[in-house]
């Protein structure tokens, strides 16, 4: 296979964004430029531009200044709007835009010395207006229509807080009350996701975007091939160890998809892989891919500033429950293919390791520097702008895929897309929850939903679940973890006694999960789109190929063990158990288990064998103790009672039809 051309990760074709042109092109690289250099000063404490960074909110409200304008130059205003030009209508709002949140920035010591989020004056009133039309419309078009309806609704919802039935009644505030409180509180706009956005996303987003245009991508993809192309299944698990490496950079499902699926699916297909099985794979790794540390996207920053812990420490608890999940998937894709018996591509179409290792040995490089800067020096906030530093000194340096002047401009062209689609979003949720925090249900609608539970936590972990799942497909995840953390994980952790990473991560997985189930599986209907699949049948394969990540969550906010939190006896048992217990079900699903070989023999008798081999895994799988009613002891034994006689009929069935086919 020869190398793998570099593949394009402009996404208009896929999100809708305008195609700019002529001068239009240097808005976006030039406010970009602008917040990267205000960054930089503002994190490094180097005091060169003092006229913005002197008042930290100053510097939250030029990052908006800056972005949100954007959106109404890259983003259309309907999907019938003119994609090659910018119509004057979007101008005039680029500019009015541009002038609403300037004047916060110019204003930022007067709303902090003179309480103006309590008592502003009446053109301060007028201005907290503009700024909520302005941000509500930004994340219509960045967003799409489901959430902007959902945080316009909610941002309402405090002028008539008092009028609403009992569970969801609040302190009533007025329209200008309501409006300088979205606009000028830290509870707001302000609030704690563009805070997180501000202090630790710009550097890894930019990170991420360097590292795709130094061919990175290309790296990885060439190293996956060259590792395991030519395994049994290789592309299927090609494209999972790619995409799982891949979501390091993006942070974004889609974007994951629409790189690594246009080499790993065709390939995929090839070696006998169906349509809708290879799409299924892809949008499964491709999901995995940002819940994989060291960088899990820009929610991931978000819970570091919630929980107000380091975001290493996040990445860390992260790392087993990722490792199940691909666990899981590599498993089924093995099973699958040892009972279809697919072979791996022949070795003279896969890139040489040697070479591929030669050509990119610096990604690696950097990536443990950025590993080593954020779980060892402790240095979130400047990592990845040292990382970043580095990378691109070295790609200079080195013949292989040196920047020239297009390369510059396309990187802050795609850096000022994730900066405006991300401010959009952050600024629209921040009214979302500047609405609860108003009206004080924030600190309410936890007791609410204890006494929706019964009390029962079980109850109360389906009812998150269940809720996760539904915001996920109306939300972008960041959105819908950003409303949870303020709704739900307080009755969680308050009302059950869990640990707080562990919620968080529970909400954060059970978000994600919308991306590979039907009926909205956008992650799985991409893939279909590049394998020429159906979408629903693709949703429906990737629903079974990554159902492990259904019941993970549920292990680690059980028992925290599973994300380093305890002793460390406790860590190591509880960890050996959910990997068997992953391999059992993960094999049991598809048929072929590692050791003991085709499951799907005997005709009828093979279903009530795996069902059995399943829910072992599970009681396996599931921590004793706490919640459940049952201890380690006990779920172990109702465990072996199961998986022992499933595995002796496996065996006995197997002896007595040693010829039967394996396509089953």
């Amino acid at each position: 296979m020869t190398q793998t051309p570099a593949i394009d990760l402009d996404s208009e074709s896929v999100s809708g964004i305008r195609q700019l042109v002529g001068g239009w092109l240097w808005i976006p690289r030039l406010f970009t430029l602008i917040l990267t250099l205000l960054t930089i000063d503002y994190l490094f404490n180097l005091q060169l531009i003092n006229l913005i960074t002197q008042v930290e909110s100053q510097f939250f409200y030029t990052v908006v200044a800056l972005m949100l304008p954007l959106v109404f130059l890259l983003w259309p205003m309907n999907r019938f709007a003119a994609r090659n030009k910018v119509p004057w209508y979007d101008v005039l709002l680029f500019v009015a835009s541009a002038v609403i949140c300037s004047f916060f920035v110019f204003n930022a010591e007067q709303i902090l010395d003179r309480g103006w989020e309590y008592d502003a004056p009446h053109y301060a009133v007028v201005m907290s207006f503009l700024l909520w039309i302005t941000v509500l419309e930004a994340i219509r078009r960045a967003g799409g229509l489901p959430i902007a309806t959902i945080v316009g609704v909610a941002s309402l919802y405090p002028m008539f807080a008092d009028m609403v039935p009992g569970p969801i009644q609040g302190f009533p505030s007025s329209p200008a009350q309501t409006a300088i409180y979205m606009a000028m509180s830290r509870e707001g706009i302000m609030g704690i996701p563009l805070q997180a956005f501000a202090n630790l996303v710009i550097g890894f987003l930019l990170f991420g975007v360097a590292l795709q245009k130094t061919g990175g991508g290309k790296f990885f993809i060439n190293l996956a091939f060259a590792l395991l192309g030519h395994v049994r299944g290789g592309p299927a698990k090609v494209a999972v160890f790619s995409s799982g490496l891949m979501g390091s950079m993006s942070g974004s499902v889609i974007t994951n998809v629409m790189t690594t699926g246009v080499m790993s699916i065709p390939a995929m297909r090839r070696v006998g892989f169906s349509k809708s099985y290879a799409a299924g794979v892809e949008a499964c790794a491709s999901t995995g891919g940002v819940l994989m540390p060291p960088v899990m996207g820009a929610t991931a920053f978000i819970m570091a500033a919630f929980l107000n812990i380091p975001y290493g420490t996040i990445a860390l608890a992260a790392v087993v429950p990722s490792v199940l999940y691909f666990l899981g998937l590599f498993i089924q894709i093995d099973a699958y293919a040892a009972r279809h018996d697919l072979k791996g591509l022949p070795a003279d179409e896969l890139p040489s390791l040697k070479e591929t290792l030669k050509e990119g040995w610096y990604f690696i490089f950097v990536f443990g520097l950025l590993i080593w800067m954020l779980f060892f020096l402790r240095q979130e906030a400047t990592a990845p702008f040292y990382a970043t530093a580095l990378l691109l000194i070295i790609n200079q340096v080195l013949p292989y895929e040196r920047w020239g002047w297009q390369d510059v401009k396309d990187f802050f062209s795609e850096s000022g897309k994730l900066f405006a689609e991300l401010i959009a979003i952050l600024a629209g949720v921040g009214l979302l929850v500047g609405a609860l925090s108003v009206t004080g249900l924030s600190g309410t609608i936890a007791n609410d939903l204890i006494y929706l539970a019964g009390g029962d936590i079980l109850v109360l972990l389906l009812m998150g679940a269940l809720t996760s799942f539904i915001l996920g497909i109306g939300m972008t995840v960041t959105a819908a973890y950003i409303f949870l953390a303020v709704a739900l994980a307080p009755a969680l952790i308050n009302g059950g006694g869990m640990d707080p990473l562990a919620v968080h991560l529970f909400i954060l997985y059970w978000g994600m999960l919308s991306f590979i189930t039907p009926p909205v599986a956008l992650g799985a209907f991409a893939a279909a789109t590049v394998a020429g699949a159906k979408p629903m049948e693709t949703g429906f394969q990737a629903m079974r190929l990554g159902s492990v990540i259904y019941f993970i969550p549920f292990l680690f906010v059980l028992n925290p063990a599973l994300i380093f939190q305890g002793s460390w006896d406790e860590i190591v048992v509880v960890i050996m158990q959910a990997l068997a217990g992953v391999i059992l079900i993960a094999g049991s699903i598809q048929g072929w288990l590692l050791g003991i070989g085709n499951l799907a023999r005997g005709g009828v008798i093979q279903w009530p064998v795996r069902f059995a081999l399943i829910l072992g895994g599970m009681l396996l799988a599931i921590p004793g103790g706490g919640p459940v009613p049952l201890t380690n002891l006990q779920l172990s034994l109702a465990s072996a009672a199961l998986i022992l006689p499933a595995l002796a009929l496996v065996k006995i069935i197997q002896w007595r039809q040693p010829a039967v086919s394996m396509n089953g």
